[in-house]
């Protein structure tokens, strides 16, 4: 299996950022190195947060220690999620391009954390370009909701046919759109990539749990490492994530250690693509 390089937020208690990545690729039997862009004690849906930041600086000392011990020379992919400033941005694309040089066919995953419906965008303007302009030319997978992928696009998305539209012109790379509405209570995740085009379509519930997009993001990532093709990579994390939040409705959390193993096993045979 996989080696995986994972750098997100991490929380103590709940199971968003790196508290939901790590366990599902190792619960997937993929090796995991998780370094922290942030570490709180819980998403900020609860009414006290304490915040411990992790700078710039500290993240640099943190990826010089793996490396000096040689625990990066063998890294099959890199998966990113919130990062808190442009500064912690331009690292993670000098560190890719480090990774690079040893290992060309290193996959990067960006799940771009820009912003969701109907909040609109949560990290400031500086950082969203960042994103925009230094990571996602550089990735290999990327996975915005629905809000993202217009915002990256300058694009209305307002339902499947626009996704593909605005995820076409990535050409060359694997986009998959998550939360994509598609009418009468069903959401949509939508693939685009060199040779698949497809979309899943699922019911969307109301009061879900934090966190179903990194989640999601790491098990797309985790059947692609196991040798999975897009399109069945991208069915089975459908099923996956459904599986994790039909058993967590009315939980203040994602009820993951309960259900994961169930999610990768998961069957695709009901999914409705198209």
């Amino acid at each position: 299996m996989g080696r995986v390089l994972a750098i997100s937020s991490y929380v103590a208690f709940g199971h968003v950022g790196l508290a939901a990545v790590v366990p599902a690729l190792q619960a997937m039997r993929h090796q995991v190195i998780a370094v922290p862009t942030v570490v709180l004690s819980n998403h900020y849906g609860y009414p006290h947060v304490g915040d411990c930041g992790v700078s710039a600086d500290n993240m640099v000392a943190i990826l010089n220690g793996l490396r000096n011990n040689g625990w990066l020379n063998e890294i099959d992919a890199v998966i990113t999620g919130y990062l808190p400033s442009a500064d912690h941005v331009a690292i993670i694309a000098e560190e890719i391009d480090l990774l690079r040089v040893t290992t060309p066919e290193l996959r990067y995953l960006c799940d771009p954390v820009l912003g969701d419906d109907p909040e609109g965008l949560y990290v400031s303007e500086a950082l969203a370009d960042a994103v925009c302009q230094e990571l996602l030319p550089i990735a290999d997978i990327m996975t915005p909701n629905r809000f993202e992928l217009s915002w990256l696009t300058d694009t209305e998305v307002s339902g499947p046919d626009e996704a593909a539209v605005a995820i076409r012109d990535h050409k060359g790379r694997l986009v998959v759109a998550t939360s994509i509405p598609a009418g009468d209570g069903l959401i949509a995740n939508c693939l685009s990539g060199t040779e698949h085009q497809s979309r899943i379509v699922t019911r969307q519930h109301d009061a879900v749990p934090h966190g179903t997009g990194d989640l999601f993001a790491a098990l797309l990532l985790g059947h692609l490492l196991a040798g999975r093709d897009a399109a069945d990579a991208l069915a089975r994390a459908t099923v996956g994530i459904r599986t994790v939040i039909e058993a967590s409705l009315g939980a203040e959390e994602l009820r993951l250690v309960d259900t994961i193993q169930d999610a990768i096993a998961a069957e695709t045979a009901g999914v409705t693509s198209a």
